[in-house]
């Protein structure tokens, strides 16, 4: 090499290792608390249409058993911001609208009926928690299926884009059922689709699908197969790398785990099904972290 390259070629050494340096810096961890404190807001996002635990109720505001624990957690946040008068935005969406949402900073915290899976922790973080159920399946009252192995050759409907989907695609595959799946956008679309004939089962979070039958046109119309398709462990996402805001949901679950005020709000919701199951007893249990 020439001498008159060398400073030249120092220039661009020292340029490279600055740009490497800069590339190898992390980015900042989301803050979701500061965002809270200065807009003196909370953005909050939740399912329309997911009854008992998130939906539109009257008066267009949010309802079910998610909600009603969703505002004991932004009321335990406005305290300890010093907000106690904290103001929440409400925004609809479906599970893969919301949690988006929670990605791009559009929303602090997802309420709902949304599954903690594998797949989503690479893009949030989730809370403890909040509940436990399993997918199945709800068919025609009148109709001679009474297995998931019946709907070979049927039409099965479920919503596009979330964990029963993928478990129920996977299932029919592992159970050598060749039955053909339609995705709709919400629970209703899928039970009237039943009920009309259209599909012959509809797969869905299994408390869910009890609202769903109970709300159908006839009494006894639908009714539930006892096959599980899914496990769905239910929790609150938060933005990937926020500790301080998912302690701070957390926090709240504890108090409300601690103080039995769970109860009042699965008798309020989920109290017409029957009392928890062990499994969801434990899970109350499990919440409770000390101080």
């Amino acid at each position: 090499m020439t001498h008159r390259w060398r400073p030249l070629v120092a220039v661009v050494a020292l340029l490279g290792a600055h740009v490497a340096a800069i590339a190898a810096t992390p980015a900042p961890a989301p803050d979701t608390l500061s965002r809270i404190r200065a807009a003196h807001r909370i953005a909050i996002a939740f399912s329309g249409d997911s009854p008992p635990f998130s939906s539109v109720g009257e008066g267009n505001a949010a309802v079910g058993y998610s909600i009603d624990i969703c505002r004991k957690v932004v009321a335990s946040i406005g305290m300890g911001l010093g907000m106690p008068d904290l103001k929440v935005d409400w925004r609809v969406g479906t599970v893969a609208e919301r949690l988006a949402m929670i990605e791009k900073g559009q929303a602090d915290l997802d309420c709902a009926n949304t599954s903690e899976t594998l797949e989503r922790l690479a893009r949030v973080d989730f809370s403890n928690r909040v509940f436990i159920d399993a997918g199945g399946l709800l068919v025609k009252g009148s109709s001679r299926i009474d297995r998931l192995a019946d709907l070979a050759n049927r039409k099965i409907g479920v919503i596009g884009g979330t964990t029963t989907e993928a478990r129920l695609r996977a299932t029919l595959k592992e159970r050598l059922v060749n039955a053909t799946v339609i995705t709709v956008r919400e629970g209703p679309e899928g039970s009237a689709m039943l009920e009309a004939g259209s599909l012959d089962a509809f797969a869905g979070d299994k408390i869910k699908l009890v609202g769903l039958a109970a709300a159908a046109n006839e009494p006894g119309a639908l009714r539930i197969l006892p096959d599980d398709i899914s496990f769905e462990p239910y929790a609150f996402a938060v933005a990937r790398g926020d500790s301080a805001m998912r302690l701070a949901v957390n926090r709240a679950l504890s108090q409300l785990t601690t103080s039995g005020e769970i109860e009042d709000i699965f008798r309020r919701w989920l109290g017409q099904y029957g009392r928890p199951t062990g499994l969801l007893a434990a899970m109350y249990i499990l919440n409770t972290i000390p101080e």
